[in-house]
């Protein structure tokens, strides 16, 4: 049986993975701090609780599965927090990866899946974003992932280890069946900040800047279900392990929704009315953000099957219900 070390596989989009992977047989150990993830929300295989600054614990792992290929969702996501403690952010998604790579070479496995970002890009020059895209990122947390990207090249150079980069636009929705969902702390994502205005968690959802040179004046934004990340991130992985070489793609749904849309859409999802306050424009937020992602939809057979952004917004309702219920 093929064996995956999932890192990160207790927070949101490795959680989902994990289930993914089960579900198409693999055998699945997973590496978690849960620092941000939750126990509970792996649902199947191996669970190491530790930290990749623990080069000892990884070591030990490594000897004790025959890892085929390693999948990445370990790094910290809060551009606003990487800002104010950039040294948290170098320390985990940089030096704590390359103890990972460092390891996974020392034990003869040559097989990457990294979670990148649309962060890489910076201030969008153009949209659709493509791979040739200028990397000019704009805060620590997307110079960390643009910089991995570079040592994983690197690596690939010196040690034959191959990876592929998943650059992510706006991850969103919820498991389909309802047993996985978001749960960041703080959360700071949008869908879920709207559907817990809708539940009445919140007093209401700040909708911030109307005077965007877009259709309705509100950013938009490229959603992509969770679920379809996973596929790409197994294609990917399948890809590697037919004998592939390294690559990076972006993922993203090709199609832009404004927030007054995702408004829009969970008012009619939920059959609630959502209060909306209007703040000042946030600084360093372009008006729009949106995946061309036809590479990976070519070299990968790779598809969005829940594009349609009341599919998504259905699917997080239904965990966001299902955690007000306890």
């Amino acid at each position: 049986m093929t064996t995956i070390l999932v890192v990160g596989g207790a927070g949101y989009i490795g959680s989902h993975m994990v289930k993914m992977l089960l579900r198409t047989g693999y055998q699945v150990i997973v590496l978690d701090n849960l620092s941000g993830g939750y126990r509970d929300a792996v649902i199947g295989g191996d669970f190491v609780w530790a930290d990749l600054a623990d080069r000892p614990t990884l070591a030990r792992l490594f000897k004790g599965y025959q890892f085929d290929g390693v999948m990445h969702f370990a790094s910290f996501i809060e551009v606003g927090e990487s800002v104010r403690h950039p040294g948290k952010y170098y320390q985990n998604n940089i030096a704590n990866t390359l103890n990972l790579l460092d390891t996974m070479v020392k034990h003869d496995v040559n097989k990457f899946i990294f979670s990148s970002s649309a962060a890489i890009f910076g201030e969008p020059q153009y949209t659709p974003i493509d791979e040739q895209h200028i990397k000019h990122p704009i805060n620590p947390y997307g110079r960390s992932k643009w910089l991995i990207e570079q040592i994983l090249s690197d690596y690939d150079h010196a040690h034959q280890l191959k990876s592929i980069c998943l650059r992510y636009f706006n991850a969103a929705g919820a498991d389909p069946e309802g047993q996985l969902g978001e749960r960041h702390s703080p959360e700071t994502h949008l869908i879920p900040l709207v559907l817990r205005a809708a539940s009445g968690q919140h007093s209401h959802i700040t909708m911030f800047g109307q005077d965007y040179q877009t259709t309705d004046g509100t950013c938009v934004r490229d959603y992509v279900h969770v679920n379809d990340l996973c596929q790409a991130h197994l294609l990917s992985l399948e890809h590697l392990l037919s004998g592939a070489n390294s690559a990076a793609y972006n993922l993203g749904n090709g199609q832009g929704f404004s927030v007054q849309q995702v408004i829009d859409v969970s008012q009619e999802v939920t059959g609630r009315e959502i209060p909306v306050v209007i703040g000042e424009r946030r600084p360093g937020d372009p008006a729009k953000l949106v995946a061309d992602s036809k590479l990976a939809q070519q070299k990968l057979a790779w598809s969005p099957q829940y594009a349609d952004l009341k599919t998504i917004i259905s699917h997080a309702w239904q965990w966001e219900t299902r955690c007000q219920n306890g």
